[in-house]
C-alpha cells in the first residue's frame, strides 16, 4: 500500500533507514567466520581476500549496470529485488559446500549491496520531512555503516554463544529480511513518472557536469576510507587468531563492529562542522587512526588495534557523511540515485583492489607484514586527499 500522508513520510525515513541497515547487515554477516571456513575447507588467507574481493566486484558490477535503475522504475522495486538477493546469498551460506557456493553467495551479496548503496541512500534522503533533510543525510549513512557493523557482531556473538554456528547467522538474517521486506512493502514511492523497463547498459558512472567539480574530492575520499573498511573485515579477524592468538568469535565480531559503530558516530559529528571541514578533517583523523593500527600490528598489541580501530571508523565517517552530503546536495533529483552509486563505485574499488593486494603479500611476507604494508600505503594516500580537500575543499550546500 502506498501512503503520502505526512505521518507515514515521518515514519518512512527511520522505516527506510531500518530496511538499509538490515540489507547492509547481510554483507558482513560472514565476516568472523571465514576462520571456520578456512578450517574446515582448507583454503589460504589470499582465498579468503579473493572470496571477500568477489563481493565488490559484485557491488561494482551492480552499480555500474544498474546504478541509477531506480531513478527509473522506482525505488521501492529496487528495494524488494536488493532483499531477495541478500535472501539468495543467504541461502547459498546456509547450505554451503564448499568454495563455489561462497563464491556465488558474496558475489550475490554485492549485487545486493550495489542496489542498496545508491537506492536506499535516495530513498531515506527522499522520505525526509521538509527541514529535516540533513537529519536524514545522518540516517542514510549511519544505516549503512551500522548495518555494515552489525552483520559481524550478530553473527560472532550467534557462532560463539550459540549452537549451528555456520547456519544460525544466516537463519536469523533471512527472518529480519522477511521483516524488511513487509517494510518495503508499505514504503511510499517518492519517484514520479516511472517507466516500466530501464533502458540497459552501463549507467553508474554517469555525474552529471554541475557535480564533477564536488564529486572528485568525495570519491578520493571514499576511496580511501573504504580501503580502510576493507582491511578489518577480510583481514582483521584472521590477525587476531593467528598473531594475537584471539580465537573468541564475539571479540572478533565486535572489533570490526566497533570501526562503523565509530564511523556512525563520525557521521554525527559532520553536521557541526560542516562540509568544507568535515571532508579534509575526517582524512586526517583517518591517517591518525591507521597509524595507530599500523603500531598495533608491530607490537602485536590487541588495546592498541582497538584504538586504532575506533579512531580509523570516527575519520572514515567523517568524511564519508561529508562527501554523501556534498554529492547528494549537488546532484539534481532526476540523476540523485545514479550520482549517489557512481561514489560507491570509487568507494568500493577502494574496498577491493587494496585487500587483494594485503592477501598476495601474505603468502610472501606473512600476515603481519601484509598489515603494515597496507596501513602505510593507505595512510599515505589519506593523508594526499587530507591535503587535497584542505586545498579545493567542496562548497557547502
Amino acid at each position: 500500500m502506498i501512503v503520502h500522508s505526512g505521518r507515514n513520510r515521518r515514519l518512512g525515513c527511520p522505516a527506510a533507514a531500518g530496511v538499509f541497515a538490515v540489507g547492509m547487515a547481510g554483507t558482513t554477516l560472514p565476516t568472523p567466520l571465514y576462520g571456520l571456513y578456512r578450517a574446515q575447507l582448507g583454503f589460504s588467507e589470499l582465498t579468503v581476500t579473493l572470496v571477500f574481493a568477489v563481493y565488490a566486484a559484485g557491488v561494482i558490477t551492480s552499480l555500474l549496470l544498474a546504478g541509477d535503475v531506480s531513478d527509473e522504475i522506482g525505488r521501492r522495486p529496487v528495494l524488494l529485488f536488493a532483499l531477495g538477493l541478500s535472501s539468495a546469498s543467504a541461502l547459498c551460506f546456509l547450505f554451503e559446500g564448499g568454495l563455489p557456493l561462497l563464491f556465488v553467495g558474496r558475489l550475490l551479496s554485492g549485487f545486493a549491496a550495489g542496489l542498496f548503496s545508491g537506492t536506499a541512500t535516495a530513498t531515506v534522503m527522499e522520505l525526509a520531512t521538509p527541514g529535516h533533510e540533513a537529519r536524514a543525510g545522518f540516517a542514510a549513512t549511519a544505516a549503512n555503516m551500522g548495518g555494515l557493523g552489525c552483520g559481524p557482531l550478530l553473527s560472532g556473538l550467534l557462532a560463539q554463544y550459540a549452537p549451528w554456528p555456520l547456519r544460525l547467522p544466516f537463519l536469523a538474517h533471512l527472518a529480519l529480511v522477511a521483516v524488511a521486506c513487509a517494510v518495503t512493502w508499505s514504503l511510499p514511492e517518492t519517484v514520479k513518472n516511472r517507466k516500466r523497463r530501464p533502458e540497459l547498459g552501463p549507467r553508474g558512472l554517469v555525474v552529471p557536469p554541475q557535480v564533477r567539480g564536488v564529486f572528485a574530492a568525495s570519491a578520493l575520499a571514499a576511496f580511501a576510507g573504504f580501503a580502510l573498511l576493507g582491511l578489518f573485515t577480510a583481514v582483521t579477524p584472521a590477525f587476531l587468531s593467528q598473531t594475537l592468538r584471539q580465537n573468541n568469535l564475539a571479540v572478533s565480531g565486535t572489533i570490526v563492529f566497533s570501526v562503523f559503530l565509530a564511523s556512525t558516530v563520525g557521521q554525527s559529528l559532520m553536521g557541526r562542522l560542516g562540509v568544507r571541514r568535515a571532508l579534509p578533517a575526517g582524512c586526517l583523523v583517518l591517517v591518525a587512526g591507521l597509524v595507530l593500527v599500523g603500531v598495533s600490528l608491530a607490537v602485536e598489541s590487541l588495546a592498541l588495534l582497538v584504538v586504532g580501530a575506533l579512531g580509523s571508523g570516527l575519520g572514515q565517517g567523517l568524511s564519508f557523511r561529508a562527501a554523501i552530503a556534498a554529492v547528494s546536495g549537488a546532484a539534481p533529483p532526476e540523476h540523485r540515485g545514479g550520482t549517489i552509486s557512481a561514489l560507491f563505485v570509487a568507494a568500493y574499488v577502494g574496498i577491493s583492489l587494496p585487500v587483494i593486494g594485503v592477501g598476495a603479500l601474505t603468502l610472501r611476507v606473512g600476515l603481519r607484514d601484509a598489515g603494515l604494508i597496507f596501513t602505510a600505503c593507505v595512510a599515505a594516500l589519506t593523508a594526499c586527499v587530507g591535503l587535497y580537500v584542505l586545498r579545493r575543499p567542496p562548497a557547502e550546500n
